[in-house]
């Protein structure tokens, strides 16, 4: 499977983060606060990013190890002897390692191949990808699209996990799927109980209405959320 699956691509990208500050402000910090004042869902610049599935952000401080290695017969044996003395349980424990530097991680679902997408996304909010960016080490030589895509493949890890959607369909697709579900489950509702004659003219006005075949509207907004009244 690898980072394909039908039509979905998932993308995992860990940029190091610089050590050092802003003023007072580690540079980690810094990229973290950003973040949290960038908006969530169709406030997100994310949300102006075509054919974005989704996408998390966040800052991975360090790796963290917090138990004993699995029930193995080693593990095992040195708990018994943990007993007697607890020089044994200390041997057991896995050799802690620590990264060298923070990172800035992005992980993304989206629908087509990576190289277009990334384009796009410069384009929809380059500004936005300059300022969380800012602070990674080498991401003052990325100007424009093509740095920017090279940057992005340089910091990929290979991805296996996908967001359980449907991965043959643009975005447009399933945004207006998401909008007919909704809808049919209000005519549902407020239509129960008519005359078969009463029913199938509110149907098809109903149909005229939310215009199966038109992609570009109405339609759910990309980042919405919640239920449109």
């Amino acid at each position: 499977m690898g980072n394909v699956s039908n039509n979905a691509y998932a993308l995992t990208v860990l940029s190091p983060i610089k050590n050092g500050h802003c003023g007072e402000i580690a540079y980690s910090d810094e990229v973290r606060y950003r973040l949290q004042n960038w908006g969530l869902n169709e406030a997100s610049p994310m949300a102006k990013a075509p054919q974005t599935y989704l996408c998390r952000y966040f800052v991975l401080d360090d790796v963290y190890h917090e138990s004993l290695p699995g029930a193995d017969f080693g593990g095992t044996l040195s708990d018994f002897l943990s007993i007697f003395s607890d020089r044994f349980r200390r041997a057991a424990l896995p050799r802690e390692e620590h990264l060298q530097s923070k990172y800035l991680v992005f992980c993304c679902n989206l629908h087509g191949a990576l190289e277009p997408y990334l384009r796009r996304m410069w384009a929809a909010i380059g500004d936005d990808i300059k300022n969380i960016w800012e602070f990674c080490h080498a991401f003052d030589q990325v100007h424009d699209a093509d740095s920017f895509v090279a940057y992005i493949k340089k910091c990929q890890l290979a991805a296996s996990l996908f967001f359980v959607g449907s991965n043959d369909d643009s975005l447009e697709q399933q945004l207006k799927a998401l909008y007919i579900k909704q809808e049919f489950s209000k005519f549902a509702v407020d239509h129960q109980g008519l005359p078969a004659a009463e029913l199938q003219q509110a149907y098809r006005a109903f149909i005229r209405r939310i215009d199966p075949d038109n992609l570009t509207g109405p339609s759910w907004r990309p980042g919405q959320s919640t239920v449109q009244s």
